[in-house]
């Protein structure tokens, strides 16, 4: 809808103590991903009913429903949002000293989105065209990048493809082990990268 004024809702009977802080529409909406973003990543997609995320958000169920159009509906806007917080937060051109410290902020910052974007929503099929995007630009940045180290051939495409995937699965565990030791955690992740780049020169 393109009501741009307050919305007001009703908690869910659960939580029912009187009327929600009325919020403009746009912060409605952050809410509800909010909330959503949080559901999503504790049981993923097909477990997490929108019954679950309006007790989240401690709204009701039609609220959700003046905002998105289905369950399908929140689930992408969430991963867009998250896919929009990573792209600012790490930039898209180099493969750089910058990068992994930039993508361990990134996943501090919003843990849950990131969890969804490369956990969650890559065992989804009907939402796996958004992870095979981002895999497949994080594959171009890296060859184009690696390519002024790496002679051409299948050593640079083997390590191209391998860096990004490795790099993630690294910073999804730094995750679920309470990210513990930040300043040294891209330092770690980083000997391992420059190990794959060793592996890979003739």
């Amino acid at each position: 809808m393109s009501d741009p004024g307050p919305d007001s809702g009703v908690l869910a009977p659960a939580a029912a103590q009187g009327p929600v802080r009325r919020l403009r529409r746009a912060e409605r909406r952050e809410q509800i991903l909010d909330a959503a973003t949080r559901a999503f990543a504790r049981a993923g997609y097909a477990a997490t009913g929108l019954d679950d995320i309006a007790a989240e958000a401690e709204l009701t169920r039609a609220m959700l429903y003046r905002h998105f159009d289905s369950k399908a509906d929140l689930y992408r806007a969430v991963l867009d949002r998250a896919c929009t917080r990573l792209g600012e937060a790490t930039g898209a051109d180099d493969f750089d000293d910058s990068a992994i410290p930039a993508l361990l902020r990134a996943a501090a910052a919003d843990p849950d989105g990131f969890r969804l974007l490369f956990r969650h929503a890559a065992r989804e099929p009907d939402f796996r065209d958004l992870i095979d995007s981002i895999t497949a630009d994080s594959r171009e940045v890296a060859h184009r990048n690696l390519a002024r180290r790496i002679p051409a051939g299948p050593w640079l495409d083997w390590a191209a493809t391998l860096i990004p995937a490795f790099t993630l699965d690294a910073v999804i565990a730094w995750l679920d082990a309470g990210q513990p030791d930040p300043e040294r955690a891209a330092a770690r992740i980083a000997t391992a990268v420059h190990g794959v780049m060793a592996a890979a020169q003739p």
